[in-house]
């Protein structure tokens, strides 16, 4: 993925308010990450030229295909590894954390092996 952490961030955040909220705003975001709107503005500038988002007049923010595509990855990751963890004893908040720092460095190839194997213990 040839995408930055902070990007992939961002367009982690975007998805999972835009479950929770009619709509998702810059501000939105800010108070999500407890970053600077100035921060945020110009991270949003930067994704909307890579065609991951879209933002209307008002101001509303929309992940487009490829936006979408990246979100659902690094979420997946997130949830998947943090579950994990946590059923092998790791603290929630800890798993939590965790995580977040794994979910953007593992490669598709381990994610994979590591979703096979906690999958034949579900099943």
């Amino acid at each position: 993925m040839a995408n930055s952490e902070s990007a992939e961030n961002y367009l982690e955040t975007i998805l999972i308010l835009s479950q929770r909220l009619p709509v998702v705003r810059s501000v939105d975001i800010a108070t999500e990450l407890g970053y600077k709107k100035s921060s945020v503005s110009i991270a949003m500038k930067n994704l909307r030229e890579k065609n991951h988002i879209t933002v209307t007049d008002p101001g509303y923010i929309y992940l487009t295909d490829s936006g979408r595509a990246i979100a659902e990855e690094i979420y997946e990751r997130h949830q998947l590894l943090s579950s994990w963890l946590t059923a092998l004893g790791v603290d929630p908040q800890t798993a939590t954390e965790d995580a977040c720092k794994m979910e953007h460095v593992i490669s598709r190839e381990s994610f994979e092996a590591i979703k096979r194997h906690v999958r034949g213990f579900e099943g």
